[in-house]
């Protein structure tokens, strides 16, 4: 206990010496950003921060938070220039460190002025470093305009921030207004760790509405948009996300924010993808989410998952991703609960508001159940996926299937809703893994804070909802190499997995949305059905599958199907003529330019899995999925028959 206690005393002493001698502590250091050529794809930042003379290194942020890798994009930071008192001062990168800058400040300077400038990418993937910006909107996640003091705790550095944007732009942020008129906008200071939590969306065509007024602290869902039609987000769907506030406040019995903002972009330019934050979250979708039915059904659990984390990832969060600043390395083990206990909250969540039909809920969940019955399980275990996070977030995603991927989203699904189930059954009825969340989660309410934990804490919560070997069975699924996905959740929950030749609703959406047809459970390949030389190309293949076995391999492009040009269609005919058959699937790939022929040997015909009812179980996977509150009980029936 004593040497418990003097840990943060010695912690802190650690702290303070490595402030470096050049920062003048305790000041507020100015960020100005100016979007005003957003549209180029180009952020400028001017900083002021009061200094010393001496020597002084700033740092870039490389950890993101949310991002769980160190993937600041520092080679879009171009431009540098320091003065102090109207002369420039040189700067040196470290040879080792690419993410600080070395300078002396000279005698009698008393502010370091700083400008730079952040270009934004033009297209390509990534989060806050994939494309954030353009001809008619952008997203600002502070991190890509950031430069701060090493050696400081970035929860202690205050900062003020304010704004251009171009005209007629409006805005949405977390952050507090202060003064605004026609050319600035001045936010509140804050510290450099609420900064960086709290992104801008803006863009010419915006629009904010308030969900759940019933409600407080106040929520709003702020859309921007490439164009004006976007933004007709149906009254159903806004009751939808009403429903949403409503049913996580229900499952976690109190609120860790003043106030909540959906920061929503909708532009085909951006890689779609959500990012968290503790009062808000950034989602980029495609830019006809909310009036078309497939692309809406692709993206209808992203808000709900990035809610969640909210309480899941920001108030509380893995000692591990709780770092003193963003240069020091996060620890991912513990991912397959702040992003796979998030994932399958946020599914349920997203039933429970009516974002989606319970039909489409299990459609989701029998596609997550078949494709994670991946060979690379033989190899690697789940726990290795989030310790490799960082690694595999940008991995090549060929041969996905024998790498594996950032399982732990997915499986994490699986995981919790086993354990939810297994509550339930040990309590006959009497507890869930909704009075976990709320013990873990839960009261009292309160501002912005985090709360890190171990999984000895996450055990010992469990626990004391229900008393059981929560260490053997996380050993067994997290931490085991295990050759199946866990079942048990839907096998005790009164359903199994099975297959036939009905095309799984999921996979039809996300074949449509993606452009790709997936095929994994027959042929066991992916291939992209876009136009041009992309048409054909093989996105995966999958070892130990019909495809594999004749030497089909990703990369490779497929240029005619049993004698005819590749089309979607022609596969199709091919698999099913061949049904029953002897007669293998005959298809000519290009492999970088050397077209080959390929017999694939398989004959049994449509495969897509999908859950059945086994009415020998209870039904206890559809209790997970009611709604909390009473006003949940129309789940979705307006956009059921919209879509």
């Amino acid at each position: 206990m004593e040497r418990a206690r003097r840990r943060p005393f010695l912690a802190l002493l650690a702290a303070l010496a490595f402030v470096p001698s050049a920062w003048a502590q305790n000041a507020t250091i100015r960020l100005s950003a100016d979007l005003r050529e957003a549209p180029r794809r180009i952020f400028h930042a001017r900083l002021e921060m009061p200094v010393k003379p001496g020597p002084l290194t700033l740092l870039y942020p490389k950890w993101i938070p949310g991002e769980h890798a160190p993937d600041g994009p520092i080679a879009d930071l171009v431009g540098l220039k320091l003065t102090a008192n109207g002369k420039g001062i040189p700067w040196h990168r470290d040879d080792l460190d690419m993410y600080m800058f070395h300078i002396e400040v000279p005698s009698g300077a008393s502010v370091l002025e700083v400008s730079y400038d952040y270009l934004s990418p033009a297209g390509g993937e990534g989060f806050s470093a994939g494309p954030s910006a353009d001809q008619m909107l952008s997203v600002l996640e502070w991190n890509l305009l950031v430069l701060y003091p090493s050696g400081v705790p970035t929860d202690s550095l205050t900062y003020q921030a304010s704004l251009r944007l171009p005209q007629g732009w409006k805005f949405a942020s977390s952050l507090t207004v202060a003064k605004q008129d026609a050319d600035e906008i001045l936010f509140a200071p804050v510290s450099l760790n609420a900064l960086v939590d709290s992104p801008v969306l803006a863009g010419q065509n915006f629009r904010s509405i308030a969900l759940a007024t019933d409600v407080q602290p106040p929520h709003r869902l702020n859309i921007a948009a490439d164009s004006v039609a976007a933004l007709a987000i149906s009254d159903e769907e806004i009751a939808a996300y009403s429903r949403l506030v409503r049913e996580a406040g229900a499952l976690f019995g109190a609120r860790h924010y003043d106030h909540y903002d959906f920061l929503v972009s909708l532009t085909n330019y951006f890689y779609p993808n959500g990012l968290e934050h503790h009062q808000s979250s950034d989602e980029r979708m495609a830019e006809r989410t909310f009036i078309n039915s497939d692309q809406g059904e692709n993206s209808n659990s992203l808000l709900a998952h990035e809610f969640t984390h909210s309480w899941n990832g920001k108030y509380r969060r893995p000692a591990g991703l709780a770092t003193p600043d963003f240069q020091q390395p996060m620890k991912d083990d513990l991912l397959w609960i702040y992003e796979g206990l998030t994932q399958y909250i946020g599914e349920t969540l997203s039933a429970r508001s009516g974002l989606r039909t319970q039909d489409d809920y299990r459609e989701a969940l029998a596609r997550v159940a078949a494709y994670l019955d991946w060979p690379g399980r033989s190899w690697r275990s789940l726990e290795d996926t989030a310790v490799a996070a960082q690694l595999l977030y940008d991995a090549n995603r060929n041969w996905q299937a024998w790498r594996r991927s950032v399982d732990f989203y997915d499986e994490g699904w699986l995981i919790w809703l086993d354990a939810d189930i297994l509550i339930r059954q040990q309590s006959h009825g009497q507890k869930s893994l909704d009075d976990f969340c709320r013990r873990f989660y839960g009261p009292p309410a309160s501002s912005p804070k985090v709360v890190p934990y171990t999984l000895d804490d996450i055990v010992a919560a469990l626990n004391a909802t229900l008393s059981y070997d929560w260490r053997g069975f996380f050993n067994a699924r997290v931490y085991e190499i295990n050759p199946h996905p866990p079942l048990g959740g839907i096998e005790h929950g009164g359903w199994q997995l099975i297959y036939n030749d009905e095309e799984n609703a999921v996979t039809r959406v996300r074949e449509s949305v993606n452009e790709a047809l997936d095929l994994s459970f027959s042929l066991g390949i992916v291939v992209q059905i876009a136009s041009g030389e992309e048409n054909g190309r093989l996105a995966d293949v999958i070892p130990g599958m019909p495809a594999a076995d004749a030497g089909l391999a990703p990369g490779m492009r497929l240029v005619s199907v049993n004698g005819r040009g590749f089309t979607p269609g022609a596969l199709h005919e091919a698999i099913a003529e061949t049904r029953g058959t002897t007669k293998p699937i005959v298809i000519t790939a290009d492999n970088g330019g050397f077209v080959l022929t390929y017999n694939v040997q398989y004959h049994g015909g449509e495969r897509y899995p999908h859950l059945v009812r086994n009415t020998a179980q209870p039904d206890l996977l559809s209790d997970t999925l009611r709604p909390l509150t009473s006003r949940g009980n129309a789940r979705g029936n307006a956009l059921e028959n919209r879509r």
